[in-house]
């Protein structure tokens, strides 16, 4: 019933796109999918405390393209991917394909991950961490190299065949994601529902029209962590069911997903598998409602993009006695955390008191502005760059480009718990950032979007 729902729906929507024939903005545009399932039973991502590879698949995997090119030929590449994550070298390995391929450029070439827990994992990182067997490491290695290859195929796919489209903006809203860091007495933070944290609930949509009033493509965000389930075999959980869902209801439409800024926020409610079509058609009815736009944004003007890399600090570097001194605490992803670092001193003579952070962003015509975080960015972040551009149409976007760890704003890291520096025993860091992150993060992005501002063309 629900799906035979959303097909009503899409048909009224249909009714509201833009007439035939009557592209005027010079906008062309190609988008292509990928499977990206993998076909062995490899270890999954998201979860820690896993202790087996995955059982099979619930739903396939995808990576997708969407490819825009304005009157001028400027281009952009926007992936979106069903997975727990991009890691940094993979983003490079795809990059440099491409920028010799087509001759595209670093800043045109965005990646998002879902951040889908029901994926394979990618960080090899995690192989010491999570203490794998080799085997199950090779398995890893071998999808990455496949997965590396099908990102090419599928960005070269979406570049060979562009159409003259309409470009539009507009937005829904969609209300499962809710903050999940409860505060308690002692001053301490819960992962736990919690209704009153800060949210966003916004689904920004950018909908690929053709001169035929065909609907092309259908780029759709949500502030939220895909993990509406731990379960044991693969799938996109609540965004996977949501662009199946769009596609089903559109038929030879490519729906993508772009994750937002969701790093403190759940899916509720959550833990069993009916809530991923639920949650998915919840999702796939906020992009139906934008639809139903009777006045949406159209695009006019040019692409312009912007990629810079910036270092963010941590709070302190353990050193080797501390570390030695954590090998024989009780909790095993504390030893195995302290073992990386101390292998990182052997190897490389010191641990780095800083990351290399990467901001990119899009200016999508005059009228649309994509912001795009690296890492598990929590949900102030999005309401930070808001308030810097009140007036703005504003797409911000995290998980893209790479994802190494949680992000924290000031407040969250002051208030500690998992996201706001406890995730950190889960990666090969040596603790928490410090609390410059938020303001040098802030400082770049305004930078970026002003730049932006400045250099694009009035329609």
């Amino acid at each position: 019933m629900l799906l035979s729902g959303l097909r009503v729906v899409a048909i009224l929507s249909l009714t509201l796109l833009m007439a035939p024939g009557s592209i005027q903005a010079g906008w062309q545009a190609g988008v292509a999918k990928v499977k990206i399932t993998p076909t062995e039973k490899i270890w999954m991502g998201g979860y820690a405390a896993r202790t087996s590879p995955a059982e099979g698949v619930l739903q396939d995997l995808y990576a997708k393209s969407l490819v825009l090119s304005d009157e001028h030929g400027n281009k952009v590449v926007l992936v979106t991917t069903d997975l727990i994550g991009i890691p940094r070298v993979l983003r490079e390995n795809v990059v440099a394909v491409i920028e010799k391929k087509h001759q595209l450029k670093p800043e045109q070439i965005l990646l998002n991950a879902s951040h889908t827990h029901c994926g394979p994992e990618l960080r090899s990182e995690k192989s010491s961490l999570l203490e794998l067997d080799p085997a199950y490491l090779a398995q890893l290695q071998e999808y990455t190299q496949e997965l590396e290859a099908k990102l090419v195929q599928v960005i070269s796919e979406s570049l060979s065949d562009l159409e003259p489209v309409e470009l539009s903006y507009s937005f829904g809203r969609a209300g499962f994601a809710m903050n999940r860091r409860y505060p308690l007495a002692d001053g301490t933070v819960r992962n736990s529902p919690y209704p009153p944290g800060p949210v966003q609930h916004q689904v920004p949509v950018l909908s690929v029209t053709t001169a035929e009033g065909k609907l092309m493509g259908l780029m759709f965000g949500y502030a939220c962590h895909n993990t509406t389930t731990g379960m044991m075999q693969f799938n996109g959980d609540y965004a996977g069911a949501a662009q199946a869902a769009i596609e089903e209801a559109h038929p030879g439409t490519i729906a993508l997903f772009m994750m937002g800024c969701g790093g403190d926020q759940n899916p509720y409610p959550r833990g069993e598998e009916k809530f991923i079509k639920q949650h998915g058609t919840a999702l796939a009815l906020a992009v139906e409602a934008a639809l139903q736009d009777i006045n949406p944004t159209r695009l006019t003007g040019q692409i312009q993009t912007h990629l810079s890399e910036i270092p963010i600090y941590f709070k302190s570097i353990p050193t080797e006695p501390e570390l030695r001194e954590e090998l024989e605490s009780d909790n095993k992803y504390q030893r195995r955390h302290a073992q990386t670092l101390l292998d990182r001193l052997t190897t490389e003579g010191a641990i780095s008191d800083e990351y290399p952070y990467l901001i990119q962003s899009l200016q999508i015509g005059k009228e649309l502005t994509l912001v795009a975080l690296a890492g598990e960015v929590v949900v102030d972040y999005d309401a930070e760059v808001r308030r810097e551009f009140p007036n703005r149409n504003l797409w911000i976007a995290g998980y893209s480009n790479d994802v190494f760890g949680y992000v924290p704003s000031l407040r969250v890291l002051r208030e500690g718990g998992y996201e706001g520096g406890g995730a950190m025993l889960y990666t090969q860091f040596p603790g928490p950032f410090d609390e410059s992150i938020q303001d040098r993060i802030m400082k770049e992005v305004v930078q970026q979007v002003s730049d932006l501002e400045r250099s694009t063309p009035s329609p």
